[in-house]
C-alpha cells in the first residue's frame, strides 16, 4: 500500500476500478494475472454483471454471437444459443469472478458519488454513497457507455397515474395481462421484448419516431454434440470464434470505407420486411427512409410478426404530450393506456454525469466534454492524471464485438502502468496537443463513413457538436495496432521524489506530432 494518508484516513489502494461488467472485471483478471495485487472494484449495485445484470427486460440476448462477445481468454463451451441470452451472460460473468477468484477485490453496494485529483498528493480521492472514502494512485473507469437511461422529455409525463418504466427497469412484478400498453421507442431494446409482451396485452400502441432497419437473425440453440466438442475439443470452439470474428470484421469494409456497398445489405433488410409483412401500408410505415448501417442495425426474426398482430398498431405521428391516462399525439388522437415502457435507449453521448469526475484546478469532466466527449485512444484525457477508461469515447463499434475492444484498452493500461512502475512515474496526462490532433484524424476518417453520410440522426453523434463521439472508425484490429505501444512522448509525467512525497514535475519530454507517427495511429 501507498504510504501516503490524507485527511480523514480514507483506504488506500494503488488502483481503484470503478465498475463490474465486462471492463472491470477483465481489468481486475488481468491486472492480478500480471501479479499485481493493491487493487479494488467498486460496483454501485449488490452483485456484478454491469449491463447485463441491469437489463432483464423479456427477451434481453445479446446481438453479437455468443462465441464472440466472451473473453478470448476465457471460453464458455456451455452457451446453450447462437446468440446468448442475458441469463447466461450474467453466468458467464459471475462464472469469470468465481475461476479467476476475484472475490476479495470486489466491493458492492459502493456507488462512485465523486472522485477529485488531489495536485498535491497526485492521487485520486473518491468518495461512496456507502459512506467510504479511498485514495488511488490510479483510477480506471468500467462505467460503460451504455448505463444511464434516456427518459424523453415529453409535457405531460409526470401528470400520468398509470405504471411507467424504462426497459433496464423493468418491472416484473407488474403483470401487463390484459393491459392496454404503450411502447415508446424501437430501438435494440425494443424489438426485442415486443414480441415477448404483444401476445399478453390487451392492446399495444408501438409509438415510433423512426423505423430501424432490420436483418434476419441467424440465431438457433446449439446441440449437445456441439457442446461436448467445445468442451472436450477446445480447438474447435477457436475455430468457430476465428470463423465468426473475420466474418463480422469483413462488414467494417461498408459501414467505414465504403458506404456504397451498404446498399446491397439494404435489399436484404427490404426482402426480409416484404416477406414478413403482407400489409403494404404496414411495411411502408416501417421501412426507413435513410441508408441501412446510419444507425445500429438490428436483428430479429420475430419483432415483424409481432407487429402485424391484431392487437398491435404502430403509430408514427409524433408524441405531443402525455395525459394521466393516455398519449396524444400530434395528429389529436388520444390513445387511452394503462402503462407507459420506454425502449429509448440510453445518454450515450453523456455517460458519465456531471458532478461526478474532478480532474486539475477542479475541472469536472462534463465541462471538458462541453462540445461533446473525446479522448486519446479513447482511454485518457488532458488534464485528468492517471485516469483511464475502458470503452471511453469513439471506441464502439457497429460491426463486431465491444469485448475485443475493451482486451485492446486493458492491455494498453497495463503497459501504461508498467511504464509508470519502471520510470517512477507518479502521474501521467495525455499531451492536449497529442489528444487533439488524435481527434482531429479520427472526426476526418469519420466524416466518410455511413454513420455520417447515410442521412439519418441517431444517438451515434453528440446532439451538441454533430460529431460522432462514439464508433471507431475502422476494424477491430486497426485498433489494437493503434494501441499496441505505450507511447511516453504523448504524455506529461511527473516523477516521484521518493516514496510517499508529492511529486515533481520532470523535464519536459520533446512532442512528437510529425505526421507519419500520427498515421500510424489509423
Amino acid at each position: 500500500m501507498n504510504a501516503y494518508s490524507p485527511p480523514n484516513d480514507p483506504e488506500v489502494v494503488d488502483i481503484a476500478i470503478i465498475g463490474a461488467g465486462f471492463a472491470g472485471l477483465c481489468m481486475a483478471i488481468k491486472l492480478k494475472q500480471a501479479g499485481l495485487q493493491d487493487f479494488l472494484v467498486a460496483e454501485q449495485a449488490a452483485s456484478l454483471g454491469g449491463t447485463w445484470r441491469d437489463n432483464h427486460y423479456p427477451g434481453c440476448a445479446c446481438d453479437v454471437q455468443s462465441h464472440v462477445y466472451s473473453f478470448s481468454f476465457a471460453p464458455n463451451p456451455n452457451w446453450t444459443r447462437q446468440f446468448a441470452p442475458q441469463a447466461e451472460i450474467r453466468e458467464y460473468l459471475e462464472n469469470c469472478a468465481r475461476d479467476f477468484a476475484l472475490a476479495p477485490f470486489l466491493h458492492f453496494n459502493m456507488g462512485l458519488e465523486q472522485a477529485v485529483f488531489d495536485e498535491v498528493s497526485e492521487r485520486w480521492q473518491l468518495r461512496f454513497g456507502n459512506g467510504r472514502k479511498v485514495s488511488a494512485r490510479v483510477l480506471v473507469s468500467g462505467m460503460g457507455g451504455l448505463s444511464r437511461p434516456a427518459i424523453p422529455q415529453i409535457p405531460g409525463l409526470d401528470t400520468f397515474t398509470g405504471k411507467r418504466f424504462h426497459s433496464q427497469q423493468w418491472d416484473h412484478r407488474y403483470s401487463l395481462q390484459g393491459k392496454r400498453v404503450a411502447v415508446i421507442g424501437t430501438g435494440a431494446s425494443a424489438i426485442q421484448f415486443v414480441p415477448k409482451i404483444a401476445p399478453q396485452v390487451a392492446q399495444l400502441k408501438l409509438f415510433q419516431r423512426t423505423p430501424p432497419w432490420i436483418m434476419p437473425k441467424p440465431d438457433r440453440q446449439l446441440s449437445a454434440a456441439e457442446r461436448w466438442a467445445f468442451k472436450h475439443l477446445p480447438f474447435t470452439q477457436r475455430l468457430v470464434r476465428s470463423a465468426l470474428y473475420w466474418a463480422l470484421e469483413s462488414r467494417v469494409i461498408a459501414f467505414a470505407r465504403r458506404p456504397k456497398l451498404m446498399k446491397v445489405v439494404q435489399r436484404v433488410a427490404l426482402r426480409h420486411l416484404r416477406k414478413q409483412v403482407a400489409d403494404p401500408l404496414l411495411r411502408q410505415r416501417l421501412t426507413p427512409d435513410y441508408t441501412i448501417g446510419c444507425k445500429r442495425i438490428l436483428i430479429s426474426n420475430d419483432y415483424y410478426p409481432a407487429l402485424s398482430r391484431g392487437n398491435v398498431g404502430v403509430i408514427s405521428d409524433a408524441i405531443q404530450r402525455i395525459d394521466s391516462d393516455a398519449v396524444i399525439t400530434a395528429d389529436g388522437t388520444r390513445h387511452p393506456v394503462d402503462c407507459i415502457i420506454f425502449g429509448t435507449g440510453f445518454q450515450a453521448t453523456d455517460p458519465i454525469p456531471q458532478g461526478l469526475l474532478f480532474g486539475r484546478r477542479g475541472q469536472d469532466l462534463m465541462d471538458a466534454w462541453s462540445r461533446g466527449a473525446h479522448a486519446y485512444l479513447g482511454t485518457c484525457l488532458p488534464g485528468f492524471p492517471n485516469l483511464f477508461m475502458i470503452v471511453g469515447p469513439n471506441t464502439g463499434l457497429g460491426h463486431n464485438s465491444m469485448i475485443l475492444m475493451i482486451e485492446a484498452q486493458v492491455d494498453y493500461i497495463l503497459k501504461a502502468l508498467e511504464r509508470m512502475r519502471l520510470d517512477g512515474i507518479a502521474s501521467l496526462e495525455v499531451k492536449p496537443q497529442v489528444e487533439s490532433q488524435y481527434n482531429q484524424r479520427l472526426q476526418q476518417r469519420l466524416a466518410g463513413a455511413i454513420w455520417s453520410t447515410g442521412g439519418c440522426r441517431s444517438w451515434y453523434l453528440d446532439p451538441r457538436s454533430g460529431q460522432n463521439t462514439t464508433l471507431w472508425p475502422g476494424s477491430t484490429w486497426s485498433f489494437r495496432k493503434t494501441v499496441q505501444h505505450f507511447q511516453l512522448q504523448d504524455y506529461l509525467t511527473t516523477h516521484l521524489l521518493h516514496p510517499g512525497t508529492a511529486a515533481t514535475p520532470a523535464a519536459a519530454r520533446p512532442l512528437n506530432l510529425q505526421e507519419a507517427a500520427i498515421d500510424e495511429k489509423f
